[in-house]
């Protein structure tokens, strides 16, 4: 991935993405809770695809932003397809652009349409910007080819910080369509639980192949132990991130703030 540097005639939306790739791809880091967060929310991504896809599979990236998955997963030899609502951001994307087949499809991505479907589609941090979470999901599941996958990260509902409501409490969503689509988790509507993916995948007719919970208060730096952060061992940090996806779900669903589901697309749809 090729590094940038901005310029004063960059867009809105390009600064406005830039201090992320700071801290996701570049190393600056000025918060390492978000910067160890999302590198090992990102490795559990990539490493859940590459365990049920080989290199060559097409995968459509859903709401990519400045498009590092995307990047990621075409320079391991993915065929990637990046979407999202901003399409100023296309040509950020390609500025970073170094190997690998990706192309471009920007739109909502309720409206998207494509000539075939994909083997995968990701979905990482997004379903809990809209305001009908099931139906999005009902709607990705028809880009995916039967026996495909999708491969959602969101935030886990249950963990003992979240002050958002679950979904299956809401008796008329439809009251935040305004203010969906929102970046950033200003823009959080639902923190999903456990219980209401699993009822998701019932409901469209989804598998659920693998669901893990990860990335322990120490390991985003939340209740001020971000201070530990800046004296402890990146080494350490992740031993214990590791250690603490051990615990019993009991408290893991308390106590982990990630959520990543791998679902996959029955052969017979």
């Amino acid at each position: 991935m090729k590094r940038i540097y901005p310029e004063d005639n960059w867009p809105a939306s390009w600064k406005y993405s830039y201090p992320y790739d700071l801290e996701e791809i570049y190393g600056e880091y000025t918060y390492l809770g978000y910067a160890y967060h999302y590198e090992n929310r990102r490795n559990h991504t990539v490493n859940m695809l590459r365990k049920v896809l080989n290199p060559g599979a097409s995968i459509l990236d859903i709401a990519a932003a400045q498009g590092n998955f995307s990047l990621a997963l075409a320079e391991l030899g993915y065929d990637v397809t990046w979407n999202d609502f901003r399409a100023d951001l296309v040509d950020y994307v390609r500025a970073k652009h170094e190997s690998g087949n990706v192309v471009f499809a920007p739109g909502n991505a309720f409206e998207l349409e494509f000539p075939n479907r994909f083997d995968a589609v990701l979905i990482a941090e997004v379903i809990e910007h809209v305001a009908h979470p099931d139906q999005f999901l009902k709607n990705t599941a028809r880009l995916v080819k039967p026996g495909g996958y999708i491969l959602m990260t969101t935030p886990n509902g249950k963990y003992f910080k979240n002050k958002l409501p679950r979904f299956s409490d809401c008796p008329d969503s439809s009251v935040f369509e305004d203010i969906q689509f929102q970046a950033n988790s200003d823009g959080h509507i639902f923190l999903l639980h456990e219980d209401e993916v699993r009822s998701f995948a019932d409901n469209t007719g989804l598998l659920i192949e693998d669901l893990i919970l990860s990335n322990n208060s120490l390991t985003s730096g939340h209740v001020k132990l971000g201070r530990l952060l800046k004296i402890l061992p990146k080494d350490l940090v992740f031993q214990l991130e590791v250690f603490s996806q051990r615990f019993p779900k009991v408290f893991a669903s308390r106590l982990l703030t990630q959520m990543i589901v791998l679902f996959r697309v029955p052969i017979q749809a």
